[in-house]
Order: structure tokens, then C-alpha cells, then sequence
């Protein structure tokens, strides 16, 4: 199974940590194309990269993918946009919004048809992971 893993980059790294350990849960349910999300050093990478090349990369990964997660507690236009082209795709969705998040979950997220999965903490959201994945 291959899995996209969305998650903020310039809307705030704040869950780079959150990320890394979401990912390496995932790896046990397939390879992870966007493993690099969780790289705390991301921003200074990309730099290199041209938004084209991202863009590009990002979208074929999109459509290369079995099931896209969205960690989506810090609000990303990036990350509405892979929701909604993955969607758009007949792409299975699954958004993590963790309880108590500084800003609301988007009506646009809510109405889109991904699956909704609240969670407290890290191991919560990997717990959830696991009936989800087990189910697919």
C-alpha cells in the first residue's frame, strides 16, 4: 500500500514531532511517499526545490497513492489542497484533528466526504490508525 502523509510546512511546523511519529506508524501499513514530512529540517531542504518541481513531485505522489492521511490540527492551504485533489481523485481520505487545537477543522474539511479522526495525543491517533487501516 502506498500512503501519502499531508501535514503543514509553511503554515507552521509546530508538529514536525507529531508528523515523524504518525509516519513512522504508517510505515508498518505500507511505504510512506512523504516521508520527509516529518523532518524537523524541511524548510532549509526545500529550498533547493522549486515550488514547480514541489508541486509536480507532491501531485504525482497524489496519484500514485493507495490512501492520502492529513494531519490537519494547524490550518494549511497546501494541505486543503492535497484533500481536495485526492478527493477529487476517488482518493481514500483520512483527516487527524487533534482535540483542542488552536483553530477549528474547516467546514470545507467537515463537508468534503474525507473521514474525520479526532485524537488527544500521538499513540490516540495511532490507535485510530490501526481500526482505520485494519478496515480498509
Amino acid at each position: 500500500m502506498k500512503i501519502y502523509f499531508a501535514g503543514s510546512i509553511a503554515g507552521g511546523r509546530e508538529d514536525a514531532g507529531v508528523y515523524h511519529e504518525l509516519i513512522k506508524h504508517l510505515q508498518s501499513y505500507g511505504e510512506v511517499l512523504t516521508e520527509h514530512i516529518g523532518n524537523d529540517q524541511l524548510i532549509a531542504q526545500q529550498k533547493s526545490i522549486g515550488p514547480q518541481q514541489i508541486h509536480d513531485r507532491d501531485v504525482n505522489w497524489l496519484m500514485e497513492s493507495d490512501v492520502v492521511v492529513a494531519e490537519v490540527s494547524i490550518p494549511s492551504l497546501g494541505v486543503g489542497y492535497e484533500i481536495g485533489k485526492s478527493l477529487e481523485n476517488g482518493k481514500k481520505v483520512i483527516c487527524l484533528y487533534r482535540n483542542g487545537a488552536l483553530k477549528e477543522l474547516s467546514p470545507m474539511i467537515f463537508g468534503s466526504g474525507a473521514e474525520i479522526a479526532y485524537y488527544g495525543n500521538v499513540r490516540e491517533a495511532q490507535k485510530k490508525l490501526n481500526i482505520i487501516f485494519k478496515n480498509l
